[in-house]
């Protein structure tokens, strides 16, 4: 960690001379609730605000009645020589909540910053934040990257986090620390609730978020919080505040209640939660279609573990038949058909994975569709119901699936943009019972792009953003391009760990491994880095701080941050 972030005297004096630069510089006010804190902790955290490189800031601390008499005299001690610092002593002990209130009373900054009594911030952590303000002037919460620290001071555990990515927030609070929110807001909004106690920070960005645009809601994907690890902290394990956890579920059920949304939240036994969504009792259509050509054993495969697997009723499917010459896979086409939902339909053209599925869509009855590789076999009976119900939410585009190779490593796990050059697969050869990154790895989480392996979207968006290029994209990429344009009608991709299906991947089409194919793959890389330019090496749902040249979540060097 010290490698991304030691700030050198050359730093300190760019950072001096940006601060000077800015119009209007933001009054910061820190928020820190105390109670009965270690007192070095206590002194070391204020302490780590008056080293603020950044020096327009207020901090406002509000003691919960504290039971040793010497927390009192250290904060007397501070306020007294630093008019900076404000101190309330509440007279009766209320909980984190209640004291958090008493501190936003001390408040007369634009912008308030949540810190522990325990933890520490970076000297440039208020630098960042003001910086952020001044370049997103109408910002309503900003979020950083943070780490741990033990008692012996070694930082370790760096979370280098996504910018906003709502499915992922509504799986655990990847907001947290540094979070920085405009106090007209805060205010509004009535402050921290009680009865959250050890989730208020939760169920505050919660109902914040739901008052702000996407475009208001800024992450810094800097390392500007040190989260103090020691026994009783939640940094030390999750489990030592379990009423937290409950407290964060219940946050979630009032947050869907508010916004009118039908889920319901369920705490995971890895601390994290699970929304589940609720299907409509006039249960949409979905048209599944799996484009083949020939691969009668593993055609057959995939329509019999649908068929027998899958809990989700309102289905066709749709067998685009790609010139297949094997007389068994031509008698399998006869036979199949007499199942009423299933339907083949006859594509001579030469292999054109784009226009296969474009033209047999416009053919679908359902009002969405699910894009099926012939390879793919069914794990998880919930699959198309837990694909559908993100699908349907207000705002979502395509919907991934958890994809697994046989041997029980994931083949999918969401698509990084910039991976190897263009795209690549999160968390790829990760074992299936592993948490990957933050467990992002078994978490609903807000991804660029999905594999049209298996992928389900509303049939009208599909329409709308033109379908999947045939004329440039006939083989590789083609999904990835879509959902970058699905994007970019204004929707958000979708990637759930809760639809398992295995990918035999690659079974019947093969691998890049003739000079007319390597061509071909070549002309669509190229298209593709023409196409989206920059954007592609800048991937929202992922780190400028992790490597674009694994797909393992691992630390990038040099990172990809703007220098100061």
């Amino acid at each position: 960690m010290l490698s991304y972030d030691t700030l050198s005297d050359q730093d300190r004096n760019k950072i001096n001379a940006r601060i000077k630069q800015f119009h209007n510089p933001p009054l910061i006010s820190v928020l820190m609730p105390v109670y009965n804190p270690p007192l070095n902790m206590l002194e070391e955290a204020i302490s780590s605000v008056q080293a603020q490189l950044y020096p327009n800031w207020e901090l406002c601390i509000a003691d919960d009645a504290s039971t040793n008499s010497k927390v009192r005299k250290v904060l007397k001690r501070y306020a007294d020589k630093d008019a900076r610092i404000k101190v309330i002593f509440r007279k009766k002990n209320g909980h984190i909540s209640a004291a958090s209130n008493s501190a936003v009373e001390l408040v007369t900054g634009d912008y308030l910053a949540l810190l522990d009594n325990d933890d520490l911030l970076p000297e440039q952590a208020l630098f960042w934040i003001a910086d952020a303000i001044v370049t997103n002037p109408d910002a309503g919460l900003l979020y950083s990257d943070e780490d741990k620290i033990d008692a012996a001071g070694q930082r370790y555990d760096p979370y280098f986090k996504p910018d906003w990515n709502p499915d992922l927030f509504l799986s655990h609070n990847m907001i947290c620390h540094l979070g920085v929110y405009r106090t007209e807001l805060v205010r509004k909004l009535g402050g921290f609730r009680e009865g959250y106690e050890g989730a208020q920070d939760y169920d505050l960005a919660l109902r914040c978020t739901a008052q702000l645009t996407a475009q208001q809601i800024v992450h810094i994907p800097r390392v500007l919080y040190h989260w103090r690890s020691h026994p009783g902290s939640t940094a030390q394990a999750g489990s030592e505040k379990n009423y937290a956890l409950t407290a964060g579920e219940r946050a979630l059920n009032d947050h869907f209640k508010r916004i009118k949304v039908s889920a319901k939240a369920k705490l995971l036994n890895f601390g994290m939660y699970k929304a589940h969504y609720s299907i409509p009792i006039d249960a949409p259509m979905v048209s599944l279609v799996i484009p083949t050509r020939n691969g009668l054993d593993l055609l057959k495969q995939c329509v019999d573990s649908i068929l027998t697997k899958t809990t989700y009723k309102n289905y066709e499917i749709l067998i685009v038949d790609n010139n297949s010459d094997c007389p068994k896979a031509l008698a399998y086409f006869v036979s199949i058909v007499k199942n009423k939902r299933i339907r083949v339909l006859r594509d001579n053209r030469p292999f054109n994975y784009s226009a296969l599925n474009n033209a047999a869509i416009k053919q679908a009855k359902g009002k969405y569709v699910a894009l099926i590789n012939n390879d793919i076999e069914v794990i998880s009976p919930e699959w198309l119901r837990e694909m559908l119900s993100l699908a349907i939410q207000p705002g979502v585009g395509a919907v991934g699936a958890r994809l697994l190779y046989p041997n029980d490593t994931l083949q999918h796990g969401g698509v990084v943009t910039g991976l190897g050059g263009v795209a690549g697969h999160s968390h790829k050869h990760l074992h299936k019972s592993a948490p990957g990154y933050f467990y992002r790895s078994q978490l609903i989480q807000t991804y660029s792009a999905v594999t049209a392996a298996c992928l389900v979207i509303k049939k009208s968006i599909f329409h709308e953003v033109c379908g999947l290029d045939e004329e440039n994209l006939a083989i590789a990429f083609n999904d990835v391009d879509f959902c970058l344009r699905v994007r970019e009608a204004g929707y958000r991709n979708v990637w759930t760990p809760y639809a398992e299906l295995y990918h035999h991947e690659s079974a019947t089409r093969g691998f890049e491994d003739t000079p007319e194919k390597q061509a071909r793959f070549s002309k669509e890389v190229l298209y593709m880095k023409k196409r989206w330019g920059d954007a592609l090496m800048n991937d929202p749902a992922y780190s400028p701080n992790l490597t674009l040249d694994r797909e393992d979540f691992s630390y990038a060097w040099p990172p990809r941050t703007n220098p100061l």
